[in-house]
């Protein structure tokens, strides 16, 4: 999913590569990740969605489909559950101020997360 997030979700073919009924992957999935599987797929197009944004050069339906998404509704809302403002309110921000930092420290602290998420991943 992390590689391949524009795709659809087909959570019954995952199961089938796992070797699972679509039951048991997806209470495993939730078990392990802490979220369902949709709910992962659509953090990591979020999470897409905020690097094409902070570019600046494409539109904010251009990114929504970019991604994956094939509702721009369904997409902008969300995005702003997930980042806490709108996709037109985000990619006009001045993101300058994080130019010099490597994209992968800049991947960890722009990682959106749902709001009680953290507290409901498992605990080592």
């Amino acid at each position: 999913m992390d590689r391949d997030y524009a795709q659809p979700l087909d959570v019954p073919a995952l199961a089938r590569e796992a070797l699972m009924s679509t039951g048991h992957f997806a209470r495993s999935f939730r078990a392990a990740y802490g979220e369902t599987p949709y709910s992962y797929l659509m953090t990591r197009r979020v999470e897409r969605a905020k690097a094409l944004l902070r570019r600046g050069d494409l539109s904010v339906t251009e990114v929504c489909f970019a991604v994956g998404c094939t509702s721009l509704g369904s997409f902008s809302t969300r995005f702003t559950q997930l980042v806490g403002e709108s996709p037109s309110a985000y990619r006009a921000r001045d993101h300058d101020h994080g130019a010099a930092i490597p994209a992968c420290i800049a991947k960890i602290h722009t990682r959106p997360v749902r709001n009680g998420e953290a507290s409901a991943a498992p605990q080592p």
